[in-house]
């Protein structure tokens, strides 16, 4: 599903999609597009990019071809999924240490659109940190 969303082939094509919005998230999906998580999480983004299209705007960004945010953002996961909102990074607290990213695959559309309207409504109000709709701090059972 990759090949229907809008990719962002250069570090400044990243910035100026990141600078550009005003009133919308942007939510971008940095990892590789051949990678099975990443075309997992895809699927998703691609799912709920029309019911989410009045508030976040969704793009896809290759780390082999744009290396350039690697370092700063940390992006050694496989599949990265960051949210910004008027030139600010926003921070989501999923209970699961890392509130800077979501680092693995969310398949359900209900959830992500949840996820991504409590960033929303959070980052209008002016709230740099958001609680995510749910606790992901037992996602993986041992």
């Amino acid at each position: 599903m990759s090949y229907f969303m809008t990719h962002l082939p250069s570090g400044w094509h990243v910035d100026q999609s990141i600078l550009v919005e005003e009133d919308r998230v942007v939510c971008i999906r940095f990892g590789h597009d051949h990678d099975p998580e990443c075309m997992a999480m895809d699927e998703t983004l691609y799912g709920v990019s029309e019911k989410v299209q009045n508030f976040a705007t969704i793009y896809l960004v290759d780390i082999t071809e744009v290396p350039d945010f690697t370092k700063m953002y940390e992006l050694y996961d496989q599949c990265t999924l960051m949210f910004f909102y008027r030139n600010k990074h926003i921070m989501i607290d999923l209970g699961t240490g890392n509130n800077n990213k979501i680092n693995w695959a969310i398949t359900d559309k209900q959830e992500m659109v949840d996820i991504i309207e409590t960033v929303y409504r959070g980052a209008s109000k002016g709230r740099g940190l958001v609680v995510a709709p749910r606790d992901y701090s037992t996602r993986h059972k041992y």
